[in-house]
């Protein structure tokens, strides 16, 4: 293809400049590096078109993977520009086409000037302004992944504090799934339970000891590399308390499901790359996706968004669940004023909000919003900017949105995730007590296992099933995320509350609406009001 001719901005691939991060300059023109692209789908995929129906990776294939035509077009586009195609990372499936090259023939292909900028974890490079392309090529592409490597997500989870100790009381999670009813006389047997990690790492003999204390036999558990992410375990103040909490809660509460966990960088190249390759992993299979990792909606370029929604999108299509932590920071998530964080906010995940879980045995005393206070945390919850109400929200009370955009309400569901309740884990050889909306990702995750080795076939996107049965859940009435309050029904705080295991599972496996199940309707906190 020839380089002349007109040039678009690619759709959506403003960036601004980094926030507290020092320029040091432009990055060096002979750098190499890789940048994936996301090619357009062979047909629009709507999950609300299939009516609940998946497909198989056959049909997906045929209609909804990228179109050959569209791969040999960029590598023509590539090769013009001095760049060649990885074609191992490749993939007509996961859109994905990834191109290797000098940071200077990347600035011509794409329009963009890279610079260095040092932040507080570290150096990166990134751009400011749009990225361009030839107008023969523009409507190919939907975003542009790598040219831009700035920090994207930070983990959900909190270690309990000195200060919280005093007042704590910590769960081994069998005990958790215990006081949720989880169903029993199942383990994630047949499941594969995939992990997204954006950083830190494992150690074989962590989860040998830690479910050894458990009297469990250990799951196995399988490294899969993404971009060059690996299993890079060093210290319990680091991501590997992330990771430690994610397999120990999954693999304790289905323990004979496998667990993949996908490690890549923690840029969004590397997170929607980590996701798409989950997704399409014929070798694993995961039939269920924890993620404990996000941020700010206004942290993410919308081209990036899309993008990874539209991962989420095919998972569900695929009859993949993806669970994710809706954010440790209150109403706020960390940012100025009202803020929801992403990906928990993309209308084709559960989004896991949090609670302080108060029981014993099988029978829950008290669960209010997870709230400890500014130091301590508290459940991320509002309203999408981004991504319109879904119709499974329709009617469930979600506030109105701050944008002409926006409308999706987070989280979906709850719960525990208060550190002074939190998960006894073991991290780097130290046990901890850990909480955060992190810990109930991966809860949920365990416990679509369980549901999809009862059922003999992986349940895929339940949010439509889940609010047509809000029976299924123990009502949360009581306390606050910050600028939204719990109160009778779905709320901005813990969605439609906490799980009643055995009714979640008979709603996602066909049997009838547990609404009228007034057993299933325990309320375990006060009524409150909902701003």
């Amino acid at each position: 293809m020839p380089t002349s001719g007109k040039r678009v901005v690619l759709a959506r691939s403003e960036r601004k400049a980094p926030s507290g991060a020092k320029d040091l300059g432009p990055t060096p023109q002979d750098q190499v590096l890789s940048v994936s692209l996301t090619v357009r789908r062979k047909s629009p995929l709507s999950l609300k078109d299939l009516k609940g129906a998946r497909i198989s990776r056959d049909e997906f294939n045929q209609k909804y993977a990228a179109d050959p035509a569209d791969f040999n077009q960029l590598r023509q586009f590539a090769h013009t520009h001095g760049l060649s195609v990885d074609e191992s990372a490749s993939s007509l499936a996961r859109r994905t086409i990834v191109f290797r090259g000098t940071v200077q023939n990347l600035e011509s292909a794409f329009g963009v000037q890279l610079h260095d900028y040092q932040g507080p974890s570290g150096k990166f490079h990134a751009f400011t302004g749009t990225i361009s392309l030839p107008e023969a090529h523009a409507g190919v592409v939907e975003a542009v992944l790598g040219l831009d490597a700035r920090p994207i997500a930070k983990p959900h989870l909190r270690f309990l504090s000195a200060k919280q100790k005093a007042a704590a009381a910590s769960y081994n999670p069998p005990q958790v799934a215990a006081l949720y009813s989880f169903p029993t006389g199942v383990t994630g047997a047949g499941q594969t339970i995939g992990i997204i990690e954006l950083g830190g790492g494992y150690r074989a003999t962590d989860i040998t000891n830690y479910f050894a204390g458990l009297k469990l036999t250990p799951p196995q558990v399988v490294a899969v590399s993404v971009d060059g992410g690996s299993n890079s375990p060093s210290k319990p103040s680091s991501a590997d308390g992330e990771v430690a909490l994610d397999i120990e809660v999954a693999g304790a509460v289905a323990p004979g499901a496998k667990i993949a966990v996908y490690f890549t960088p923690n840029t969004d190249q590397g997170f929607i790359d980590a996701i798409t390759t989950a997704v399409h992993d014929t070798a694993n299979n995961p039939t269920v996706i924890s993620i404990s990792w996000g941020g700010p909606e206004s942290s993410w370029a919308q081209s990036s968004l899309t993008a990874l929604d539209n991962a989420c999108q095919s998972a569900g299509a695929l009859g993949v669940t993806i669970t994710v932590a809706a954010g440790d920071d209150g109403s706020s998530d960390g940012a100025s004023g009202n803020n929801v964080d992403f990906p928990a906010s993309s209308p084709h995940v559960l989004a896991c909000g949090g609670t302080k879980l108060e029981g014993s045995g099988t029978k829950i005393t008290s669960e209010v919003v997870w709230n400890d206070g500014k130091d301590g945390g508290a459940t991320g919850g509002g309203v999408s900017v981004d991504f319109p109400l879904p119709s499974w929200q329709n009617g469930v009370g979600v506030p109105a949105p701050s944008s002409a955009n926006g409308g999706r309400g987070v989280p979906d569901v709850a719960g525990d995730a208060s550190p002074e309740t939190g998960y006894n884990i073991l991290v780097d050889g130290q046990k901890q007590v850990v909480g955060g909306t992190s810990a109930v990702a991966p809860l949920w995750a365990g416990l679509i296992a369980l549901i999809n080795q009862q059922h003999g076939s992986s349940v895929g996107f339940v949010n439509p099933t889940l609010y047509a049965n809000p029976g299924a859940f123990h009502d949360i009435t009581s306390g606050n995320n910050g600028a939204f309050s719990a109160g009778p029904g779905w709320d901005a705080c813990t969605g439609l509350g906490s799980p009643i295991g055995t009714a979640v599972a008979k709603a996602l496996t066909g049997s009838t609406s547990t609404n009228t199940t007034s057993a299933n309707k325990a309320s375990v906190s006060k009524p409150g009001k909902k701003k």
